[in-house]
Order: C-alpha cells, then sequence, then structure tokens
C-alpha cells in the first residue's frame, strides 16, 4: 500500500500539468517557414505552451517547422505531445523522410504517406489550429471544415492562415466552426472552450 502511494507521489511530481485525455489539439503549419510571416516560429512556440497550459494534449504530423515549434513549446510546458508520421517505420521516418523524434513523446508511424496521415491527424483531433501553411495545411484545413472539427486560424502568421478567411467566404458553404485571432493564447483559451461545449453537447 506504502509503495503505491509513493509511485503516486512520484508521478504526481513529474506531471507539471493535467492531461485531459479525452482532448487534443492538432496543429497543421509550414513545414518549410521562409514564406510564413516574421515570428511565426515563436507563435508555434507559444501555441504548444498553451496546449499544455490547458491540460490538452498536442498532435502534429510528426514534422519539421511550425508543428515542430508548437511541439517544443508544448514539452517546455510539461504537456503531452502526439505525433502522426507519414512513414511506415522509424527508420523511414528518420531516414527517409528525414523527419524529427524530438520534443514527441509518442510517434505513430501510420505509413501512409503525406495525404494519409494529413486525414489521420486531423480526423483523431478534437481541433485543429491552422498556422501559416502551404497546400498540406489546406488539405488539412478543407477535412476538418467538411467533417465540422473545430478549428482555431492564428492570422497574422501568413501562408494559408491568412488566407482562410477569404476561402471560406468564396466557398459558399456557410461559417464553418472558425475561431480567428492574433494572439496565440486568446486563440487557444477559445478553442479549448469551443472543444469542450462540443464535447458536452455531444456526450448528452
Amino acid at each position: 500500500m506504502a509503495k503505491k502511494k509513493l509511485d503516486k507521489n512520484i508521478l504526481s511530481k513529474n506531471i507539471k500539468k493535467p492531461y485531459c485525455l479525452k482532448c487534443s489539439i492538432a496543429v497543421s503549419g509550414a513545414a518549410k517557414t521562409d514564406h510564413c510571416a516574421l515570428g511565426a516560429n515563436k507563435k508555434a512556440e507559444e501555441i504548444g505552451r498553451e496546449i499544455a497550459r490547458q491540460g490538452m494534449i498536442l498532435t502534429t504530423g510528426a514534422t519539421v517547422g511550425l508543428p515542430y515549434w508548437a511541439a517544443k513549446g508544448a514539452k517546455a510546458e510539461g504537456g503531452l505531445v502526439i505525433g502522426l508520421s507519414p512513414a511506415s517505420s522509424e527508420s523511414s521516418h528518420l531516414k527517409t523522410y528525414k523527419l524529427p523524434i524530438d520534443y514527441h513523446d509518442i510517434i505513430i508511424y501510420t505509413g501512409f504517406e503525406y495525404a494519409g496521415r494529413n486525414l489521420l491527424l486531423t480526423r483523431s483531433a478534437d481541433a485543429v489550429i491552422i498556422i501559416c501553411g502551404r497546400i498540406g495545411t489546406l488539405n488539412e484545413f478543407t477535412v476538418a471544415y467538411e467533417y465540422g472539427v473545430p478549428i482555431g486560424i492564428l492570422e497574422g502568421t501568413g501562408g494559408m492562415a491568412d488566407m482562410i478567411k477569404q476561402i471560406v467566404k468564396r466557398a459558399n458553404k456557410g461559417p464553418g466552426k472558425i475561431i480567428f485571432s492574433r494572439n496565440p493564447k486568446e486563440l487557444v483559451v477559445k478553442l479549448a472552450k469551443m472543444v469542450a461545449k462540443e464535447k458536452a453537447r455531444n456526450n448528452k
């Protein structure tokens, strides 16, 4: 009995923030950031930090660029980070795709390449945040939009993030469940509240 209490105490000291194992936010953003706005990487890192502070899980495409910065931020706050890789193995992930494994607690090797990975990442998350981005980010946005997944757009980061308003307007399919903000903390907090409401409504 004493041993169980000791183990529990050790565990609680190692975990800085409580995890909501049923809540996750996927960060979708540019792997190559040369076209992104100045400071986009720091904003991505702050997104990751705030996801961890909210007690939520960060999921990424286990890639470089802005999702990597978000993972770095989440780990700095003691958060849990799960990556979904396009590769079928760790060896392929590192050698063929040349993707990182640091700042992630778990990496799932999907073997579905980028398009399949994008679908799994978006459909498995409770919400998606878009930061800058190129065509892959747009792909993840449209999947989330079509399936009614809550979406946060970090405006002012360049790329697709600054085009989404016009894309949604011209698509003529309604506003979707989208929150726009230039402030990383505000965006995550608002999105976390939307996810909580969605879960409460769906679980009635």
